[in-house]
């Protein structure tokens, strides 16, 4: 795990190989296991996924696919595969599965093209090799001006911080009042550098230290607060909903997403056509409500946005 921050790989990394790693069977000690994905203690599996059948092409978007785009038939797409519910190894550990490598087949459908491939690349190697080896890349990648000015930008998702409680939130946890508190957190995440700033201003401000659990996986805090061990946990929102819907609700969000950023697909900068073509993909996946209903496969629907941007104005 390594530290990164908003402008990096969204705004945490989960290092996960699979869906199994986050389906929350770690254990809080040897004596006592917690399973908070089933009451059977079976480790969850990967979602099924938003049925991509369901999308068809559109004629309007098919005419602004560049010609080599169309002679080629598919979409290669780039993604650093180890950011679940966006992109992960399936449990096969080889088949990339997530939100972002299915918007990747659906944006290619909707252009009339017979799909999309999903290849692993290293992340910071990503932007490199755009336009080059991938057509697209769709990796969890934040919107910033300086990736703007290397590269074109269509926005599709925002993503913030959020809590995440036991269901019901019977430690009575109040996101407006963390001081003193027992959160668990992932080492090297933005999540973590917000939060030991903040047990120091409640310090400062004369009140309890959070009592900050970090560890190097979620995995490793989820069953603790399923089982209210832990007060809460703090993650990027599309992991919060993620890590709910794999322990059937047994671990729920609570209180507004916050500290957001835009994520955007990422198209190089001469291939202006297929930026716009990208574009008007994605806006036609807006209206027929099925970005939406990919992300939410995954649990992650309330990331998706409403109105998708070649190149957003951002701060």
């Amino acid at each position: 795990m390594f530290k990164v921050n908003k402008a990096a790989k969204g705004l945490a990394v989960i290092a996960v190989a699979s869906l199994a790693a986050l389906g929350l069977t770690a254990c809080g000690s040897d004596a006592g296991k917690t399973d908070a994905g089933s009451d059977s203690g079976a480790s969850a599996k990967t979602p099924a996924g938003y049925d991509l059948d369901k999308i068809k092409a559109d004629p309007a978007v098919e005419a602004l696919v560049p010609e080599a785009i169309k002679k080629k038939g598919e979409l290669t797409n780039g993604a650093s595969v180890d950011y679940a519910p966006a992109e992960f190894m399936a449990d096969d550990g080889k088949t990339p599965v997530g939100y972002d490598v299915q918007l990747a087949s659906a944006i290619a459908k909707v252009m009339g093209l017979k799909g999309a491939t999903t290849s692993h690349a290293d992340f910071d190697s990503l932007i490199p090799q755009i336009g080059s080896k991938f057509d697209i890349e769709i990796s969890s990648f934040t919107i910033t001006k300086e990736r703007e000015e290397k590269v074109n930008m269509i926005s599709y998702a925002k993503v913030g911080f959020q809590y995440a409680t036991a269901k019901g939130n019977p430690n009575k946890f109040n996101p407006a009042e963390p001081c003193g508190k027992v959160i668990g957190v992932q080492v090297g995440t933005a999540q973590e550098e917000y939060m030991n700033d903040l047990s120091k201003k409640c310090v400062a401000d004369g009140k309890k230290a959070i009592d900050l659990k970090p560890s190097k996986l979620q995995v490793e805090i989820s069953p603790k607060v399923a089982s209210g061990q832990y007060d809460a946990t703090i993650a990027d929102n599309p992991v919060i909903g993620y890590i709910g819907k794999v322990s059937n609700g047994k671990i729920e969000p609570i209180g507004d997403v916050f500290d957001s950023a835009l994520h955007g697909i990422v198209v190089a900068k001469k291939d202006e056509a297929l930026a716009k073509a990208v574009e008007a993909a994605v806006q036609v996946l807006v209206k027929n409500g099925q970005l939406k209903d990919i992300m939410e496969a995954y649990g992650a629907g309330s990331a998706a946005i409403s109105d998708p941007q070649l190149n957003p104005v951002v701060e």
